[in-house]
């Protein structure tokens, strides 16, 4: 995972431009908000679900390594893009992010917004320029586009802000996270296994692990929101009670919601067990998912 992460922070230098290009405000905001810390979790899952593949030669393992290098990087941009965002005084007003000023905090509003719009549109030209397969190709930018907009990552935020001060039930609380958080996490194991070139039984058994694993994410994020404190967090603690959001911890209590990403942790390691050694890094991931502790 260490070696993972570090590879994925190579290709997010790589694929961002540098500070000295112009303008160059918003591109020292792009570097700030990407590099900034983070558990990398997505790009991890992009190489996890990568490795799953068997018997390539070695010019075809050179191109698919280039190619999951571009997949890591432009699914972390769409995620930093989505917290640079979420951090703005119209969406979550927060000051705090990964143990730092927020990017409109350390830059200001107008920045923090075209940092969004200019690290989303970079994600999706790193994927088009990508060696290998143009289909390949094509199929990662639909799955990114399709993950990160209204029927995913952009809608959940939607029903979130929709849902404050409101009674969502069990269910209602579920398809909000499965959009807000889980559908960037299901893209990046799915954008893994199509680099891979997995067999279709084999993509649908991660998408059973990617869906039980991003509402075990959203289950931890919860309890934390609601047990730790922000030094830990990096991120301002109690917000969501704060303001008044449903979560699994208020609609639930804090001793289900802990269950449940335990229950939740199981149904993703039972969905790869065909995998055997090969699914390590999965199983690693879901590990850290429901331990971690900020």
């Amino acid at each position: 995972m260490q070696a993972n992460s570090a590879r994925a922070e190579a290709a997010l230098v790589q694929y961002l431009d540098v500070a000295q290009t112009v303008p160059q405000r918003l591109h020292q905001a792009m570097l700030y908000a990407s590099l900034g810390g983070g558990k990398r979790i997505r790009p991890l899952l992009v190489y996890a679900a990568g490795e799953l593949s068997e018997g390539r030669s070695l010019d075809n393992y050179a191109e698919a390594s280039c190619t999951l290098d571009a997949a890591a990087a432009a699914i972390e941009m769409v995620h930093a893009y989505s917290l640079v965002h979420d951090d703005l005084p119209c969406m979550d007003d927060d000051d705090l992010r990964r143990g730092r000023p927020t990017v409109h905090k350390a830059f200001d509003e107008a920045t923090a917004l075209l940092v969004g719009d200019a690290l989303q549109t970079r994600a999706f030209e790193v994927l088009a320029l990508a060696p290998g397969n143009a289909e390949v190709r094509l199929t990662l930018i639909a799955a990114l586009a399709s993950a990160a907009g209204s029927r995913g990552m952009a809608g959940g935020q939607a029903i979130d802000l929709d849902s404050v001060g409101a009674k969502l039930d069990l269910l209602g609380l579920q398809n909000m996270h499965r959009l807000k958080t889980g559908a960037l996490l299901s893209c990046a194991v799915q954008m893994g296994g199509l680099v891979a070139g997995l067999a279709p039984q084999e993509m649908r058994a991660l998408a059973e692990y990617a869906t039980a694993l991003g509402l075990a994410f959203q289950v931890v994020d919860d309890v934390l929101d609601a047990t730790a404190d922000s030094q830990t967090l990096g991120k301002t603690a109690g917000k969501d009670a704060a303001n008044d959001k449903p979560t699994y911890v208020t609609l639930m209590g804090l001793d289900y919601a802990q269950k449940q990403a335990k229950e939740l942790q199981a149904q993703a390691l039972a969905s790869i067990d065909a995998f055997d050694l090969r699914a390590d890094a999965l199983r690693g991931l879901a590990a850290l998912v429901v331990n971690r502790r900020k």
